[in-house]
């Protein structure tokens, strides 16, 4: 069961990372569209917006023995959210919002891994947006891991999270209903 918390939108630079030693190495299958980050906000209390971001990277290790020494790091280009409607996306990359001029990218790198349940975990890690940096919880799934028909190998993950917009200086404010997005992750991963 999936439990409610931030993906912390899954995000942070790629880059050089320390690695269990018995840990694989996966890159996030973007290039399949096997992964997705969306997010969902109520709209004036009225109804629920939803999106979700076209372009993003990442990697992580993971150890099925040993979860808690995995890894993610993961970077969203902001200027691709993407809502279905161009004149709000417009809006949303705007300084009210995104502030996508100056901060195109979000980022976020895990910094600790709890099980919390046969195949759940609550990864800990710094969300960076809008040039904010906030530690954030995503509750993710396993949802499974094996052999493809291509001779590779993948493991995929779903996991969910909840952040304040004004925790990251986004001070557009369209009422009490609408202080809070949902990120959702899916996250399916090709072993290096």
């Amino acid at each position: 069961m999936l439990k409610k918390s931030l993906f912390a939108l899954a995000i942070s630079s790629i880059g050089v990372m320390s690695l269990p030693a018995l840990a694989d190495n996966y890159v996030i299958d973007t290039k399949g569209a096997h992964a997705s980050i969306n997010f969902a906000i109520k709209h004036l209390g009225y109804s629920v917006l939803t999106g979700r971001f076209d372009k993003f990277e990442g990697e992580f290790t993971y150890d099925p023995a040993k979860p808690e020494a995995s890894t993610i790091n993961v970077t969203i280009d902001t200027t691709s959210i993407n809502s279905n409607h161009a004149e709000r996306d417009k809006h949303l990359r705007s300084a009210d919002f995104l502030n996508v001029e100056k901060f195109p990218k979000a980022t976020f790198v895990s910094k600790s891994i709890k099980a919390d349940g046969k195949d759940e975990f609550d990864i800990i890690g710094d969300l960076t947006l809008n040039g904010v940096t906030k530690s954030v919880t995503i509750e993710v799934e396993k949802v499974g891991e094996g052999k493809d028909p291509w001779g590779g190998y993948r493991a995929g993950f779903s996991g969910e999270t909840e952040i304040k917009l004004k925790d990251f200086n986004i001070k557009m404010d369209l009422g009490p209903a609408s202080q809070t997005v949902k990120l959702e992750l899916e996250v399916e991963g090709v072993k290096k």
